[in-house]
């Protein structure tokens, strides 16, 4: 029953969400959480670079295929569905909601979640590494240009100053941070939980000063009360749709066991911990509280639905390896049972 239960750090997103529609910041104290929302978001990425090991993101050179299928999976099948879905259906969510589901659509793949599924599932774990690393890596540059291109946000005047804005405050501290690691790599390794907790404190920080704004412009008022149970279909349909095109891609193409597991747990997954401080920079005011509740929405969804999987992919390999009659080829491990 706990696996369906929102994990801890979403419960910590509910509670500042809570809070700030509560106890929003207001006046003089909301000038200083944007500056301090703004600075942890920077620390946060510089320790993100801080983290990366340059021999982990060229190892994808020794699986060109994979990583490039997995990168096509996160960067260009998400968003093609996000617009058919818009398209086919526009009048299911307010123009708000729909411009988060976009935004959805353009995020990286996670990390941690991505890597620790592919473990249980007995895939490929060097391979996931890579592929969610260089997912992350391209996410910084690659998402605000998919934003300004899907959502049309270079027909405004900041348009593009708002790129150069996320580049300046996400790129430049992630760079920074990855040549420093020679000589701070070592105490990051060795301080995990101080490393977590400024991460998660920096995204928790970003919430409540996004939220504060946007409960001082009427942001609960911005769409119905049923609009968040289609919202939640919404993000369903586009995270089973992804499920299954890349495992029946991956069988179509004679895949390894391993490598498929890779494709879908690091091609369906998109990034809280990119999305919210990317979020922040490209919008403003109850639009980045708004588009913030796809992402948080869908990071739930995900970690349940791929917890399930990986499961799955757990039990079949040790049927297999028991001498069990395996799954039958074909049927993805969500559907047996």
């Amino acid at each position: 029953m706990n696996r369906f239960l929102p994990d801890r750090f979403t419960q910590l997103l509910i509670g500042t969400v809570l809070l700030a529609t509560f106890f929003p910041a207001t006046g003089s104290f909301e000038h200083f959480m944007h500056i301090a929302s703004n600075a942890a978001i920077s620390l946060l990425f510089f320790l993100h670079g801080a983290k990366l090991s340059r021999e982990a993101a060229l190892s994808g050179l020794k699986q060109p295929r994979l990583h490039l299928l997995t990168l096509a999976s996160t960067f260009l099948l998400f968003p093609l569905l996000g617009l058919a879905l818009k398209s086919i259906v526009p009048d299911l969510l307010t123009p708000q909601l729909w411009m988060g589901v976009l935004f959805v659509c353009t995020l990286s793949s996670t990390v941690q979640s991505s890597i620790g599924f592919t473990s249980i599932a007995r895939g490929n774990v060097p391979a996931a590494i890579c592929g969610a690393t260089a997912s992350n890596l391209l996410g910084i540059v690659i998402t605000p240009l998919l934003v300004t291109l899907l959502l049309h946000r270079h027909h405004e005047a900041n348009g593009m100053s708002q790129v150069l804005s996320i580049l300046l405050q996400l790129l430049l501290p992630f760079v920074l941070g990855n040549l420093m690691r020679p000589w701070i790599g070592d105490w990051i390794n060795r301080h995990k939980v101080i490393v977590n907790v400024v991460d998660r404190g920096g995204i928790l920080l970003s919430v409540y000063a996004a939220f504060s704004v946007a409960v001082a412009q009427g942001v609960w008022h911005l769409f119905p009360p049923g609009q968040l149970a289609l919202l939640v279909l919404v993000n369903a349909v586009l995270l089973g749709t992804v499920l299954l095109a890349t495992t029946y891609g991956a069988r179509a193409l004679k895949m390894p066991r391993g490598d498929e597991i890779v494709l879908v747990f690091c091609g369906s997954k998109k990034s809280l911990a990119s999305g919210i401080p990317i979020a922040s920079v490209l919008f403003a005011g109850s639009g980045a509280a708004v588009v913030l509740l796809p992402i948080m929405l869908f990071h739930q969804m995900q970690l349940m639905l791929c917890a399930v999987l990986a499961r799955r992919y757990a039990a079949r390999k040790e049927s297999e390896q028991s001498g069990e009659h395996p799954q039958q080829e074909g049927v993805p491990a969500a559907a047996t049972r």
